[in-house]
């Protein structure tokens, strides 16, 4: 039989970030973090097993995938294939309509999208929490790309579990980000291997011991839409986070000075009364976060710098989604 289905999810931008594991193994976050998902933005998967194959085949953007990458994601289908009790292998094909591995969450998208699509073509239908929680194996932020909206990735002490849920819905507050692409090119050091060291820096302690109150103000400006609150402690956040990088073994340099130039200019922004507040992952293109009134202010000071190749915005996104299916247990067109 036919089995295969297609998937689409969002990348997401972190207020509060996820840098560093408490246990690798499990996948357990060193600290929570809240996120939106990003419209627009998109990487579209299909999964297509095939009783032929003796291995797993990836292609990204039309391009064979080999060595680490590939691993990677056989690793993760090994995981679904023992949820199903198979041992089928897949044709497995994924497109982005946005740079990959250059800090706009192409993993996260990606491991979401393969997640729905893989489970869904081998017929299991898992719980919006449980397919957060095996998203999370592929890539960490991949949890926050399975809700909707604006997604909160926690930790149950007692239980040891780990999944992400929407604390609002995609029409909760207007925020739009305007992504100021310095770089497509691919990071040379990825957040799975970079966030390894963060052990490393005599600041991750004190990030991590602070990271609640940090999620406590950040949940609630989002819950109460106070822009002022939710700039400050989002840029906090950031310069934590990359305060870590920047001080592990080795050091991990992402900003260029394009990317410095933006930050100072938000700052002389911000002193101006412009609703706008900025975020870096781990790459050197900029989010600029503000509302959707004062987004094309934004988009047209930042093509202004040389630096900047493009300018992409997207609001608040939808969860992941089965956009085609052909299973064993049903035949399904979402």
């Amino acid at each position: 039989m036919n089995m295969h289905a297609t998937a689409l999810a969002h990348p997401n931008i972190a207020f509060i970030k996820f840098w560093g594991l408490a246990d690798e193994p499990r996948r357990i976050p060193a600290n929570g973090s809240l996120s939106m998902n990003i419209d627009g933005l998109t990487t579209r998967t299909r999964v297509e097993f095939d009783p032929t194959l003796a291995a797993d085949e990836l292609l990204i953007n039309g391009q064979p995938v080999f060595g680490n990458g590939l691993e990677r994601v056989q690793t993760f289908m090994d995981r679904i294939r023992r949820l199903a009790a198979k041992k089928l292998y897949a044709h497995i094909s994924s497109e982005n309509n946005f740079p990959i591995g250059a800090g706009l969450a192409s993993s996260a998208s990606g491991f979401a999208a393969l997640a729905l699509a893989g489970t869904a073509a081998l017929g299991l239908t898992l719980s919006e929490r449980e397919l957060s929680a095996l998203a999370r194996f592929g890539s960490g932020s991949a949890c926050r790309s399975i809700p909707a909206g604006f997604v909160e990735w926690t930790v149950d002490p007692a239980m040891g579990e780990t999944d992400a849920h929407s604390i609002a819905p995609v029409d909760h507050w207007d925020l739009v980000d305007c992504i100021a692409i310095l770089s497509h090119a691919h990071k040379p050091v990825g957040s799975q291997e970079g966030m390894r060291s963060a052990p490393s820096s005599p600041l991750q302690a004190a990030r991590v011991a602070d990271a609640e109150r940090r999620l406590k103000l950040c949940r609630q400006a989002i819950l109460e839409r106070d822009f002022a609150v939710l700039a400050e402690i989002t840029e906090l956040d950031c310069n934590l986070m990359h305060a870590v990088m920047m001080t592990s073994t080795p050091p991990l340099y992402y900003w260029e000075p394009g990317s410095l130039a933006i930050i100072q200019a938000v700052k002389a922004w911000q002193a101006e009364g412009l609703s706008v507040t900025f975020t870096l992952d781990a790459g050197p293109n900029v989010h600029l976060i503000t509302t959707r009134g004062s987004m094309d202010e934004v988009t047209h000071r930042l093509r202004r710098f040389p630096e900047v190749i493009d300018v992409v915005c997207g609001g608040p996104a939808g969860p992941a989604r089965l956009v085609e299916q052909v299973s064993p247990s049903r035949t399904a067109q979402v």
